[in-house]
């Protein structure tokens, strides 16, 4: 910010004109609530540079800027730390500036700007999207939108995980059980039809199980032997063998899952710029693995499987390819890695959305993407997050005990229209527009309530909490985005004077304005830390200083028009940061509710 710049400058012009040294730059921080003060200067850490009691240097330094800075009016010194009043004047020119610059927090995006690939989603083809998948795509579409805001061209991909075992039970079963059924003779979505067999498997899987444990097996025996488990182990050989049949009823299948993925994507408000199948991507692994023997990184031991020894990184041996010559899960990454660099040769990095059980993994895929001598790989980022629970307990796929987002989805936007309607707050609304509002509103319920906690966090998601409207929800801030264009329409054209006209801000107008200011700010904090969290956190902050701001002051009623249309316009611009806050986390900003 232009304040901080004014007066870093002016510290090290104290520095060099009254003690001949060169002093770094200093720590700025907003002055605490209970003292009086905009900006405070932290100056213990300027006491190794010149020798003076903290409380003694500090006094110096606020007589020094108070006469040199026209922004400073007065100081207060606390013991080590320098209070400073910054004038209203200043302020106001700065809300001036900002109100002019129609681009202000984002910056401009074009050819030359650096390009990050985003990886999120990433499902696999054998269940449908459920609740942790939900936070996967929310996290990874809110941090393409906050990179891309913040000066980065984004490209937003998946890799789609469509082959194995997992994804041959579920055909094995449909085989064996569906009797020819569709996902449009059953009226399901494709995705939870696929998902629908993939749980008879495990159903009758474990009856096998138990049978054989019935008759004298052993229950880890009877895992291996179950004939439904062999069964599905040579569908996926005769797969590898490119099987005719084997492959027409996995290709049939997988689109039934990628036409029910489809509308789950487009009802949750993510899309892709990309796909990349792991029935392509395991090739190129293959081949990579192959080249980093030739470079002495890979080794192949007796039984002919190939392995990368970490242990002086602090990791282990990893098995990159199996004695079979078939691919592991860090193959296939590996060869997704290259793939994608082959389409976009100047990616400046990639971020990978997946869960915090998989961090080991991520650690030794970048290191070895290092050791065969890729520079990019030193770019490479795990957005890594913690697991999503339910009041109800832990969600099981094969036994069928996940929360599908679809179901959530409908969840969410029946609270919401129960909420609304104890409220009362929808007369004259068409039902076109209630449903609509039910949606974007049940929507920014779930969406706020997962994003505003730090990814690295564990969430225990309640629904029905999630929906309140006067809570740190995200049905409060969009309330508060509804009231400030009520304020708007009611505004007169002669609101929309020049703002120079004040003179003199109050405390929360003033508040309102730093809170503008930092902005900006926080979306690049939020786009080096890859964390949505900060611009949830920084919106609910400053929805409660607007909230409080319109409790104690006169808007429309004012009777001085220049205040007014100061007011006026600091509520546009506060409801336009709004807006912008919401689009970054994926919610829509409604002006009715």
């Amino acid at each position: 910010m232009r304040l901080h710049h004014i007066l870093k400058s002016a510290v090290q012009q104290f520095g060099s004109a009254h003690y001949q040294v060169d002093l770094p730059a200093v720590e700025l921080q907003e002055t605490k609530k209970n003292f009086q003060g905009d900006i405070t200067i932290v100056v213990f850490a300027l006491v190794r540079y010149i020798k003076k009691k903290p409380a003694d240097l500090a006094e110096e330094l606020g007589h020094f800027l108070s006469s040199r800075c026209d922004e400073v009016v007065s100081y207060n010194v606390v013991q080590g730390f320098l209070n400073l009043v910054i004038s209203d004047r200043y302020y106001i020119k700065s809300f001036t500036d900002i109100v002019s610059n129609s681009s202000f927090a984002v910056q401009e995006v074009d050819a030359s700007s650096p390009l990050i690939l985003v990886e999120y989603s990433s499902p696999n083809t054998n269940k449908p999207l459920h609740l942790g998948h939900v936070r996967n795509n929310l996290l990874g579409a809110s941090v393409s939108k906050i990179l891309k805001a913040a000066g980065y061209r984004v490209h937003r991909t998946q890799i789609i995980n469509d082959k194995g075992i997992h994804i041959c039970k579920s055909m094995l079963a449909w085989k064996q059980f569906g009797n020819g059924e569709t996902p449009e003779s059953s009226g399901l979505k494709g995705d939870a039809f696929v998902g629908k067999y993939y749980v008879a498997f495990d159903k009758a899987y474990k009856a096998e199980i138990a049978e054989l444990v019935q008759n004298g097996m052993t229950e880890k025996e009877a895992k291996k032997q179950a004939p439904l488990l062999l069964k599905a182990q040579e569908m996926l050989r005769a797969w590898e063998n490119n099987d005719s049949e084997v492959r027409e009823l996995w290709l049939t299948m997988n689109q039934w899952v990628y036409d029910g993925f489809a509308t789950t994507y487009n009802n949750l408000g993510v899309s892709f710029d990309s796909y990349y199948y792991e029935s392509e991507t395991y090739i190129l692994g293959k081949e990579v693995v192959q080249r980093g023997i030739q470079n002495k990184v890979f080794y192949t031991k007796e039984d002919g499987s190939v392995w990368i020894d970490l242990t002086d990184e602090g990791l282990d041996e990893k098995i990159v390819l199996r004695s079979d010559g078939t691919s592991v899960y860090i193959t296939q990454d590996l060869g997704t890695a290259l793939s994608r660099l082959a389409h976009h040769s100047d990616v400046s990095g990639m971020v990978y959305t997946v869960g915090n059980e998989q961090d080991y993994h991520f650690k030794v895929l970048f290191l070895i993407l290092k050791k065969l001598g890729y520079q990019w790989a030193n770019n490479l980022y795990h957005l890594s997050y913690g697991m999503v629970d339910l009041p109800s307990g832990k969600m099981k796929s094969r036994e069928g005990t996940v929360v599908d987002a679809d179901a959530l989805m409908q969840e969410m936007r029946i609270t919401a229209k129960q909420i609304s309607d104890e409220l009362g707050k929808l007369e004259g609304f068409s039902d076109a527009e209630k449903d609509k509002l039910y949606h974007q509103v049940g929507l920014a319920a779930l969406k706020y309530y997962i994003l505003k906690v730090d990814p690295k966090k564990r969430i225990l998601f309640d629904p029905k909490e999630s929906v309140d409207f006067n809570g740190n929800t995200g049905p409060f801030l969009q309330y508060a985005f509804v009231r400030i264009q009520s304020i708007l329409r009611k505004a007169l054209p002669e609101d929309f004077i020049a703002v120079m006209s004040v003179s003199k801000i109050n405390e929360k107008e003033k508040d309102l304005i730093k809170a503008i200011e930092h902005f900006p700010v926080t979306i690049q904090l939020a786009a080096q830390q890859y964390s949505p969290a900060l611009i949830a956190n920084y919106l609910y902050d400053l929805v409660k200083m607007f909230n409080s701001f319109y409790q104690q002051h006169i808007i429309l009623n004012e009777s001085d028009r220049h205040v007014r249309s100061f007011r006026v316009q600091l509520c546009q611009r506060v409801g336009e940061t709004i807006r912008l806050s919401l689009d970054l986390l994926g919610i829509d900003a409604p002006k009715r509710m």
